[in-house]
């Protein structure tokens, strides 16, 4: 056994001319017309990589061609088409074929050809002879057939670089060859020392005529490796004439995968503010309401307060506050003001001096020390709410806020420390803080808001070790709760902040007309009513619980009007699926959970006539429920 070292254009026209000798080795052999089809497998001009394609003979259903597509969709094969009809494509034994290509570094084809109907079981083996994967194929017709291995072993993971064996048995007769994984895929190209009765190509697949006219029948469908996966599909009487080019436009299926063992960010929570200096305080059935975690509750684990300037005015949060705690709920504060005592106009903006930072730090730590004597225990302090701001309350330029964490912000005890929790997230504050070492280190979560920026993951926070946490954001408050439209972007904007590894989501004003729970004014509904926003909101913070992971999930195809994210807990192993059907139709859906038990998900649902209404249960079995999505809507699946 040889080997060459090819680069990738090399390699690809070494194997374009292998596959040429075997169709003539194979024409040579069966006295049979070789043609060759190439041509492309897509989905709206978007490769379909690694789908399997098969031609199959209208008038010998025995003559079976099979191929995959490469990485960019492209397929080739050599069809044989019989010269006299004497002859069909039957090989005159029982054929096993070497696989191809060899080495390989994400699938292989193992082809093998039958005498006659036959019962056909493919195993592979390490070099130890060891079981690693096992193809149970059924009975088959005689003709000419192939399996497909993705590198992975009978568990799904991957195997190591090595030799591995592969058998064939047909009705008890064994035969063996050996093949060779490199994932690194580095272009050795076996050459083998004889053909047999190898037939399909490596990538490309088409349909031919020659002038000897033969129909078939072009078959795709997915292996393990496919993407996107696609509704496998039959193509009927497709004519083949010399050598030719036949592209295939596939349609994928609406298929979403997740990982359940790819952990992501953990969770915190999900809330809103309570704001006592503009607004009135919340009774004790919107408490309730906002913190309950039952039907027509909200479930939210996270209630924003104000640090006021006026310590004497502290005490006004302490009731809806210990409420809140009472139901599960954490605090978090913020200052809009400094004291008045500790500011002054400069460069036409109310800063805190320089020289009174040390007091300032005082400020922050008296009033977590207050509300810790009151058993309002605060569970995260941010030093200034939008400090970018700087035409209302008290502002801070990036170093006068890098100062204050370096040198200060250490004087503040019992809380986790935020900061810097401007307008839009900018990096131009949060980056400086991240990149100096003391302030680094006195900051225990980086927050902001998303006012029309910021949106987005946070590397340099994930490197430092932070959680990033998003602590404001509004929207359509020019209309009212109840509005569907701002209600299903509400829950994509939950979505979106959830797959930007964002550990926490906190809306403005909890009681208002605009937010989760209804004022009573601006047609919001009565005073006290759970909004479709909250309805939306309620979607995640009921099921998805402090303590959980975002897990891996993926939506195919990329452009559809589905958008997924995931969950689990840790302890439980419980899982929470998410789903927003953004499009104006149902959609009927494919879930494909990887790394899970059997198990049963019950289902809820928001829609313009729905509200977190709960549904039928889902049985997962062999990692796989369908579930048909209903237009404009977001479905939480939660697991036993």
């Amino acid at each position: 056994m040889k080997f060459i070292e090819l680069d990738s254009q090399k390699l690809s026209r070494f194997i374009q001319i292998y596959i040429c000798l075997i169709c003539i080795l194979i024409t040579m052999q069966l006295s049979a017309q070789s043609i060759t089809i190439n041509g492309r497998v897509t989905y709206s001009r978007i490769p379909v990589q690694f789908v399997s394609v098969t031609f199959i003979d209208n008038e010998d259903t025995t003559k079976q061609f099979t191929t995959m597509t490469d990485d960019r969709g492209n397929y080739e094969i050599g069809l044989i088409t019989d010269v006299n009809d004497d002859e069909s494509n039957t090989p005159t034994r029982f054929s096993l074929g070497q696989s191809y290509p060899n080495p390989f570094s994400s699938s292989a084809a193992i082809p093998y050809g039958l005498t006659e109907e036959s019962n056909v079981e493919v195993t592979i083996y390490d070099i130890l002879g060891r079981l690693v994967r096992k193809y149970d194929a059924g009975r088959q017709i005689a003709g000419l057939h192939s399996v497909i291995w993705d590198g992975r072993n009978r568990l799904g993971q991957t195997v190591a670089n090595g030799i591995y064996f592969y058998r064939l048995i047909a009705d008890g007769e064994p035969q063996v060859k050996k093949m060779i994984f490199n994932q690194n895929g580095n272009g050795s190209f076996m050459i083998p020392g004889s053909f047999s009765v190898n037939h399909s190509s490596l990538k490309k697949t088409n349909v031919n005529t020659n002038i000897f006219s033969n129909t078939f029948k072009v078959r795709i469908q997915n292996t393990s490796t496919t993407n996107p996966i696609i509704i496998p599909e039959t193509l009927e009487n497709v004519v083949v004439q010399n050598d030719t080019t036949i592209n295939i436009s596939a349609t994928p299926l609406p298929l979403v995968k997740i990982d359940c063992d790819s952990l992501h960010q953990v969770i915190r929570g999900f809330g809103a503010a309570n704001i006592l200096m503009w607004r009135p305080d919340m009774t004790d059935y919107e408490i309730e309401t906002a913190f309950g975690n039952e039907d027509g509750q909200l479930g939210f684990t996270i209630l924003r307060i104000m640090v006021e300037p006026d310590s004497n005015r502290w005490s006004a949060s302490v009731p809806s506050a210990q409420k809140a705690l009472d139901l599960g709920a954490i605090i978090i504060a913020a200052p809009w003001y400094a004291p008045s005592n500790m500011v002054e106009n400069y460069d036409n903006r109310s800063r805190v001096r320089p020289d009174m930072y040390d007091e300032y730090a005082g400020h922050l730590n008296a009033f977590v020390k207050y509300m810790n004597r009151n058993s309002v225990p605060i569970y995260g302090l941010s030093i200034q709410n939008e400090p970018d701001i700087t035409d209302s309350w008290t502002s801070w330029s990036p170093d006068e806020m890098l100062t204050f964490m370096r040198d200060y912000a250490d004087a503040i005890e019992g809380t986790l420390v935020m900061a810097p929790e401007s307008f839009q997230f900018r990096r131009n504050m949060t980056d400086p803080i991240l990149n100096d070492s003391a302030a680094t280190a006195n900051t225990d979560i980086i927050c902001g808001h998303i006012y029309g920026g910021g949106l987005a993951v946070y590397p340099l926070a994930e490197e430092k070790g932070k959680e990033v946490w998003m602590t404001e954001h509004l929207s359509g408050e020019d209309s009212q709760a109840n509005d569907w439209d701002w209600a299903v972007e509400v829950a994509n904007e939950m979505n979106a902040v959830m797959q930007a590894n964002m550990s926490a989501y906190v809306w403005w004003y909890l009681v208002r007309y605009y937010g989760p729970i209804s004022d009573g004014t601006n047609n919001s509904g009565r005073k006290s009513e759970v909004t479709k926003k909250g309805y939306v909101m309620s979607q995640f913070s009921r099921f998805i619980r402090p303590g959980y992971f975002r897990v891996e999930s993926n939506v195919s195809p990329f452009n559809s009007d589905v958008e997924v994210t995931a969950y689990k807990d840790p302890l439980s192993s419980k899982i929470v699926i998410v789903a927003i059907n953004n499009g104006p139709t149902s959609i009927d859906h494919t879930f494909m959970l990887e790394n899970i038990a059997t198990t049963t998900f019950a289902t809820y649902t928001t829609t313009i006539t729905k509200n977190c209404r709960k549904g039928d249960e889902y049985v997962v079995t062999n990692g796989t429920f369908n579930f048909t999505l209903d237009p404009i809507s977001i479905t939480t699946f939660v697991s036993e």
